[in-house]
């Protein structure tokens, strides 16, 4: 083996400031020899992250970086003085220091030119513009599924990390899971034979945490203009934010957008579309009348998406929770709680060496900071979790509409249909925008 000369990521960066963008694409291996005794990381190697959001999953996030030697967290960001105060707390006191920073606005975080990485974990209508400008200043970037609020969001993305070379995690962490990897084997090696049809199972019903729905001043410590950001405007009230934005269609899709980043991502993994989409979507959904103008996206619903690869994949509130794969000699389930199959024989399957073996990743975070230092693609880069949300996004859409939509994976584009065709984007608030600098 050829060996490499010890470097540092920032140096590595800097070395190739003048490159094109998509020559950051190749792996450039650090060695062994970069590490300290004992396999420790010595300092100038460690990758420097950031935390931007450090609420619910925020925090589990921020822990997890946290447990990883190879990475060092130095700053954390939130619109909620309560969650950054306990995050700088949580940063301080894993490394016996004061030396955490925080930060309000994200674009601050971004700035800071020491920094290699963020972590993003943010109310979906926030994931696309933090994300593209940290791709533009040079940062690699976990983030948390759904990929983006809509299509056009999600496209500008997958484009920022092309165009920048960004080394991208989405938290679709069930791919590090080896239950779910053997699951997709099973099924990409012919185990159960021709699959023609998916089944694909998440949660109903709206899990609102109850709160007042009535105007009110936004509490002391909340910025919640800045909480707000590109949604259209809207009086603050208690139940709004943090955990129940996922409700509020100003904000997110419900348990269908939320849930389908997991689910129907381990559903494309196992049938080979990671990078394709269906060609034509229908369904019904029931939709809550909103309570005080707030909660309103679908509590049950139930839609088929077919491919042009032959088959069809059902996703419903109605289905067993998880992903069944029905194939012409047999089935696989699986979910968080572990694998099934019929025949049960199938679960003691070998899959030999010259079959497909699929991506392998022991720890979700783990992978991101590997890949980090060795500039290879994530086990779920930014165009495999586009395509998995795609398929939440466009099923919502066919909901709304109440019939059929036909979908061009190609163009991305509904075939002749304007009404559809306008879903795919929404207008931002000002000043905010996806072509808007640091």
């Amino acid at each position: 083996m050829k060996h490499t000369p010890s470097i540092n990521r920032r140096q590595f960066l800097q070395r190739v400031g003048g490159m094109a963008a998509g020559a950051l694409a190749f792996p450039y291996i650090i060695p062994s020899s970069a590490l300290g005794l004992d396999g420790a990381v010595s300092p100038s190697n460690r990758t420097v992250v950031a935390s931007i959001g450090v609420g619910g999953m925020g925090t589990a996030n921020l822990q997890g970086f946290l447990e990883r030697p190879e990475a060092q967290v130095v700053a954390v960001c939130d619109v909620d003085g309560n969650h950054r105060s306990n995050a700088r707390d949580m940063v301080n006191g894993k490394y016996g220091s004061q030396d955490c920073a925080t930060y309000n606005d994200f674009r601050e975080v971004i700035a800071r030119k020491d920094i290699d990485a963020v972590a993003l974990a943010l109310p979906d209508h926030w994931h696309a513009i933090p994300a593209i400008l940290a791709a533009r200043a040079g940062k690699d970037v976990y983030a948390e599924k759904p990929l983006a609020y809509n299509i056009a969001e999600g496209r500008a993305i997958v484009d920022a990390v092309a165009r920048y070379g960004t080394v991208w995690q989405t938290g679709s962490w069930q791919r590090s899971q080896k239950h779910f990897r053997f699951a997709c084997e099973l099924v990409r090696n012919g185990r159960i034979g021709e699959v023609k049809r998916v089944e694909v199972g998440l949660p109903s019903k709206n899990g609102i945490h109850a709160d007042s729905t009535q105007p009110a001043p936004p509490p002391e410590g909340f910025d919640y203009e800045m909480w707000l950001g590109p949604a259209p405007y809207k009086p603050y009230c208690p139940a709004r934010c943090h955990w129940n934005f996922r409700w509020v269609s100003d904000y997110a899709g419900g348990q269908l957008t939320d849930w389908a980043g997991h689910h129907c991502d381990i559903a494309n993994w196992g049938m080979n579309v990671e990078r394709s989409a269906p060609v034509e979507i229908e369904g019904r959904a029931e939709f809550p009348a909103a309570k005080d103008g707030l909660f309103d996206t679908p509590e049950d619903y139930d839609f088929t998406c077919t491919f042009a690869e032959g088959f069809t994949m059902h996703v419903s509130s109605r289905n067993r929770g998880g992903v069944t794969f029905i194939g012409s000699e047999g089935t696989v389930y699986v979910d968080r709680g572990g694998v099934d199959a019929n025949p049960k024989s199938l679960l003691d399957s070998v899959i030999g060496p010259n079959e497909i073996h699929l991506y392998e990743s022991d720890h979700h975070i783990g992978n991101f900071l590997e890949c980090v230092r060795t500039r290879a693609e994530t086990i779920t880069p930014a165009e495999v979790a586009y395509h998995s949300i795609m398929i939440g996004h466009l099923g919502t859409i066919a909901m709304r509409l109440q019939r059929r939509v036909k979908w061009d994976p190609k163009r991305e584009q509904f075939s002749g249909d304007s009404d559809a065709n306008r879903m795919l984007s929404r207008a931002m608030r000002a000043p905010w925008s996806l072509d808007m600098s640091v």
